[in-house]
């Protein structure tokens, strides 16, 4: 894949919160899909030394029989703190990095992470979706921001993600009995497209397996057959 940088990314609060400001008035939240879905991605993090170096891993699956078809990864130092709102800065980077080593383009990208979802509506999803113009979904583990009303225990309940009284999102039950995500949409991609995906894209486990697979090879947690790049 060939990336166009937007901007620096050794910056300070002040600077990150006018970027996230700025761009986040070009992300669209309305279904630009390719036609027919062939590759889904997932992205995460790994940290080493401490924190002072970033693991970014990209995991490429065939859709919509979820079949791992390549995978990336890529080595950075850590520029940015670890703040709540910031994580793109922190994050963002060796993702690209990662995704730049590629042969095959994903047709969707699946983040850990918050699209909308976001006090400023610009979570990694978002900035990642904008930089790289692929569609994208913001999948989190935790809630960031917003209420939502009781969701049924069963698989594939979901309710609203409130937040300022607009709808930013969804909390999702991707496996009944288990804690839900919070899925957002990050960039051309609708609140109930994102929501399918993410579903479609979760077999026995919580999280998606884009998202699953790339948590594995960013913490280099056990062997996944993979085709590396």
């Amino acid at each position: 894949m060939k990336i166009n940088q937007r901007h620096e990314w050794s910056l300070s609060t002040e600077q990150a919160i006018a970027i996230q400001e700025q761009l986040s008035g070009e992300v669209i939240t309305d279904d630009e899909l390719k036609p027919n879905i062939e590759y889904v991605a997932g992205v995460d993090m790994g940290f080493e030394e401490n924190g002072a170096v970033s693991r970014a891993a990209v995991a490429v699956l065939s859709y919509p029989d979820l079949q791992v078809v390549e995978t990336s990864i890529a080595y950075r130092p850590t520029a940015f703190p670890y703040i709540p709102g910031f994580l793109s800065f922190r994050e963002v980077p060796a993702v690209l990095d990662a995704l730049e080593k590629l042969q095959i383009t994903p047709d969707i990208i699946l983040c850990d992470g918050q699209g909308i979802a976001h006090p400023r509506r610009f979570g990694i999803a978002c900035h990642l979706g904008v930089i790289v113009d692929i569609p994208t979904i913001g999948v989190a583990k935790s809630l960031l921001v917003g209420k939502h009303q009781p969701l049924a225990d069963v698989k594939g309940s979901w309710q609203p993600l409130i937040y300022k009284k607009q709808t930013v999102g969804a909390v999702v039950r991707t496996r009944t009995g288990v804690k839900p995500v919070y899925v957002s949409p990050g960039h051309r991609i609708s609140l109930p497209t994102a929501i399918d995906y993410a579903l479609c894209c979760t077999t026995k486990y919580r999280l998606p397996e884009t998202t699953r697979i790339a948590d594995r090879i960013a913490s280099a947690r056990g062997e996944v057959s993979i085709v590396e790049s």
